[in-house]
């Protein structure tokens, strides 16, 4: 059997339409999902929305409509962005769905039954677009300290979740587990919130408050907590309590993609629910930078907000997603900058990666009758360019292992920047001059195969314009892809293509 990858993304509020945010993660999940295809691996990548909760409930109220129109509305648009920027996922999970429903009135029954669960009093302030509570010692000129927005106080009776008895395992799972909670910065601040004295979870909203979500099935007088109904999708969609074999298969890999803003619901809600409902803690947790405005998060309400597929109508939907993806890192905030896109898409794409195709091409044309050179006796050049070739698919495997796919991308790009030096170096159309064939076919063949090579490290990142270079190349990519990894893919003989260029040149 097929080593397993289970990558997740975040599943989104229905309150409004997908931005810039959405769009990193969601890009970052399938990226990582192609990457584990490109080694041979099986990969089960997994999107969706979060469809309860008061926020959808304010927004439905807003639009004039239902909670259910509302969903039914806003769903369209994700699934339209994903599809819009070539997002590759295998389920769509909606909150909404039975399958679901079912799994989290199962799971808050057991928990019940267990006496993990408890009806008590609470006091304390109340954010709603975030629906968190928080305590006096947290608020500040009763402002939500997470999204700065004011803040409500609440006095009301709710059922809670045992979670801090939970509280010393999970520091033992995070100090043993280096890679639970990446990158370490991140990790760091989990244990700093641990350290603290851990209170119990509210897991339930008043139905005559908040009516829009899923009754608790032990007191039909309160909905679910948004956060732990929508946490429990990834155990839902995994197959958990329908399909025990395929639920044993993914989970043990799975990888949580979300933004560094819910990494606490993440790593310490999440992994005490699955903790108390007999489940191992999810293998690995990402929680990213994000991509800042004027250096603030991303945000409709603050004012910053980039729509993303109006970017790939701009520049294409494979630069985009290449500056989406190599542009941060996993553990640091970067400004989204279109000045910026724009120099890179005009240095790293158009001139580097499609400028040394469309040579190539043209020089095949002109020297080999437009199709692919047989290589002849490899040069001291040569085989410096094969070896660090050779070499480069485990190198960009190592950064993806490390979920730095920042400098994987990075890397496949810095290698094409090679093959035009070396192209330069051996200066073909001098020895064409001079009639030395061998040595004009040798590097032509050379840099295409390096080039080839290349793009399909690439491919996860650009899938629409690697294939097209493929099919500029002559080649024809085998199934799997992961076949593609070695020298020597290009066949001598196999014809070019000459085309528009690879990435057009920007209007003004």
């Amino acid at each position: 059997m097929n080593e397993t990858s289970y990558i997740t993304t975040p599943i989104y509020y229905v309150n409004d339409e997908p931005h810039h945010g959405h769009a990193y993660t969601t890009v970052l999940g399938d990226v990582l999902a192609r990457y584990a295809r490109l080694r041979g691996r099986d990969a089960f990548f997994l999107v969706g929305t979060d469809e309860h909760g008061q926020k959808v409930q304010d927004a439905a109220r807003a639009n004039g409509v239902d909670p259910r129109t509302q969903a039914d509305r806003l769903v369209v648009r994700f699934r339209e962005a994903w599809r819009g920027l070539r997002v590759e996922y295998d389920d769509f999970i909606r909150t909404t769905e039975e399958r679901h429903r079912r799994v989290v009135v199962e799971v808050l029954q057991r928990l019940w039954d267990a006496g993990e669960i408890y009806l008590a009093d609470y006091e304390g302030w109340y954010c709603v677009p975030d629906e968190r509570f928080w305590t006096d010692k947290d608020v500040t000129d009763r402002r939500c300290p997470d999204c700065g927005r004011a803040v409500e106080w609440l006095s009301e009776q709710n059922y809670f979740f045992r979670m801090g008895k939970h509280r010393e395992w999970l520091i033992e799972h995070v100090e043993t587990h280096p890679g639970f909670i990446v990158p370490e910065n991140r990790r760091n601040e989990v244990l700093g919130y641990l350290r603290r004295p851990l209170g119990d979870l509210c897991i339930s909203r008043p139905a005559a408050r908040v009516g829009w979500g899923i009754p608790l099935p032990f007191d039909p007088g309160y909905v679910t907590y948004v956060w732990f109904d929508a946490l429990l999708n990834y155990v839902t969609a995994a197959g958990y309590l329908s399909d025990a074999e395929r639920f044993s298969e993914l989970w043990p890999s799975v990888t949580h993609v979300i933004g560094k803003d819910i990494l606490i619901t993440h790593a310490v809600y999440w992994p005490t629910m699955l903790r108390a409902i007999g489940l191992p803690p999810p293998k690995t947790i990402l929680a990213h930078a994000w991509w800042l405005i004027g250096g603030s998060k991303m945000s409709k309400s603050r004012g910053g907000v980039v729509k993303p597929l109006e970017l790939a109508e701009r520049y294409g939907v494979d630069a985009l997603r290449f500056y989406l993806v190599s542009g941060i890192g996993p553990g640091r905030d970067a400004d989204f900058d279109e000045d910026v896109l724009r120099a890179r898409y005009r240095s790293e794409l158009a001139n580097d990666l499609g400028n040394l195709l469309h040579r190539l091409v043209d020089m095949i044309g002109r020297y080999c009758d437009g199709k692919v050179p047989a290589p002849g006796e490899l040069s001291e050049a040569d085989a410096a360019l094969r070896r660090s070739f050779e070499g480069l698919p485990t190198a960009v495997f190592g950064r993806v292992d490390a979920l730095e796919v920042n400098r994987a991308a990075l890397l496949a790009v810095e290698a094409v920047g090679s093959v035009n030096r070396y192209v330069e170096h051996a200066a073909p159309w001098a020895a064409a001059k001079e009639g030395r064939v061998g040595d004009v076919e040798s590097v032509l063949y050379n840099a295409a195969e390096a080039l080839r090579l290349a793009s399909v490290l690439l491919w996860p990142v650009m899938p629409e314009r690697t294939a097209e270079l493929w099919r500029r190349l002559g080649w024809d990519a085998p199934a799997p892809l992961s076949d593609g990894l070695s020298w020597g893919g290009l066949a001598p003989g196999a014809p070019v293509a000459s085309g528009e260029p690879l990435f057009p040149r920007l209007e003004a």
